[in-house]
């Protein structure tokens, strides 16, 4: 076994570690509307949810000490909103295109070519493609080192027919896409292995 002193590493070597441990990671594909009315749309990997009871969800992105707030942050931080688009294998490469760097006023939406759809309770919209939406209002944000934690509790969610099964999500109808470390991506697979307890 090879020891890694934490502070002998460097922020690169630090983070491969990390986001190698910590995998796959699941991708929050955050659309938001600015207070100007631009609607943006970003992949995020830094994400997960905290509560199901009280559905609650976070993202975290770069805060202003660690070269300035991003769009999606930013218009969730004003507008107190925003919605989760979940990832699946046949969005993947536009998913990717909207990780590109993108003026705040041009929509990634209009870059990828995607279609949007309107949200029920937020005015931000959809991917209209994506399986599974949730609509979320700001429950909080605080600042970890580099980062802001972004949460939210969702409001509303909007599931596609074609991943449900006798009315409930059916995993092996929902190809997600995980982020692994480098440039690499994954597409869940079920494994023949079921939970026993």
């Amino acid at each position: 076994m090879v020891e890694y002193d934490r502070d002998k590493l460097t922020e690169r070597e630090c983070a491969r570690i990390i986001k190698s441990a910590v995998s796959p990671r699941p991708i929050a594909w955050i659309s938001t509307q600015s207070e100007d009315g631009v609607d943006n749309l970003a992949p995020y990997s830094s994400y997960n949810y905290i509560s199901s009871k009280q559905p609650t969800v976070l993202f975290n992105s770069p805060n202003d000490a660690n070269g300035g707030l991003k769009d999606t942050a930013r218009n969730a931080l004003e507008t107190e909103e925003f919605a989760v688009n979940v990832v699946t294998e046949g969005l993947l490469e536009r998913m990717d295109h909207t990780s590109a760097s993108n003026p705040p006023e041009e929509s990634e939406f209009d870059l990828a070519g995607l279609e949007r759809a309107e949200c029920r309770e937020i005015a931000a919209p959809r991917v209209a493609e994506a399986a599974i939406t949730m609509e979320c209002t700001l429950y909080d944000s605080i600042e970890i080192h580099d980062r802001l934690t972004v949460i939210g509790e969702v409001q509303h969610f909007s599931v596609s027919e074609n991943v449900l099964t006798e009315g409930k999500v059916d995993q092996r109808e929902l190809p997600t896409v995980g982020r692994l470390v480098g440039p690499y991506y994954t597409v869940s697979d079920l494994s023949s292995f079921e939970r026993q307890f």
